[in-house]
């Protein structure tokens, strides 16, 4: 089945197991919460340019970190030990959306990170969906990153940093805390080194929603 253009108004998105489509499964819609919220329970979310309509996606394969599987480098353990950066959570939701929609990105021209965008994901973190990660060196937030969760489910969105390991800093407090909590899978989407590097594999979409169907609620 081709992606669909979704209705203006209704909610519903397809069901990804119809699809044999590897990313893309449908079209159009709106950002609104209750949209966004519908759509984060399937495991689709919107990704696109802003000369663009929104495209909602359910990669396969999918990046995915599983907690229990974090891997801690050596390199990293000595910020920890040093305290190098002070981590909270929730306190600039919108400070760090819009630092990551500023951050220059390899191969990447622009952001898919608009004032629409952050605007609906605030009205998530207003409903208690939505979470950030500051990461603070000397007063000044140095790194972060965003995402959201739902069941034992926390989908990752984007991260950045200015200074650096700032952003990996902040990730690994954030995994550690999430397994602290119960979640069971944190859905990286696309494949990067730099998360295999942190323990994240890449599963089929088939076992990505066998987890979800169980967890996401």
């Amino acid at each position: 089945m081709p992606a669909i253009w979704l209705h203006p108004t209704e909610l519903d998105f397809p069901s990804p197991d119809s699809f044999d489509t590897p990313d893309v499964i449908a079209v159009g819609g709106d950002l609104s919460p209750d949209r966004l919220y519908v759509a984060y329970t399937m495991g689709i979310f919107p990704w696109y340019n802003e000369d663009e309509p929104i495209l909602w996606w359910s990669p396969e394969p999918r990046m995915v970190l599983f907690p229990e599987d974090l891997i801690i480098a050596k390199s990293m353990r000595s910020y920890f030990n040093q305290k190098k950066f002070e981590v909270t959570y929730n306190t600039d939701f919108k400070g760090v959306m819009t630092a990551c929609k500023n951050t220059n990105r390899d191969g990447q021209d622009g952001t898919w990170i608009n004032d629409e965008m952050i605007e609906a994901y605030y009205a998530l973190h207003q409903r208690g969906h939505a979470h950030s990660v500051e990461v603070w060196q000397n007063s000044d937030m140095v790194g972060g990153l965003y995402g959201i969760k739902i069941g034992k489910i926390f989908y990752g969105e984007s991260m950045f940093a200015t200074v650096s390991n700032a952003s990996k800093f902040g990730f690994i407090n954030l995994v550690l805390k999430l397994k602290d909590e119960g979640i069971v899978m944190i859905d990286c989407q696309q494949k990067t080194r730099h998360l295999s590097s942190l323990g994240a594999i890449s599963i089929s979409r088939a076992q990505f929603y066998t987890i979800l169907k169980k967890q996401a609620r």
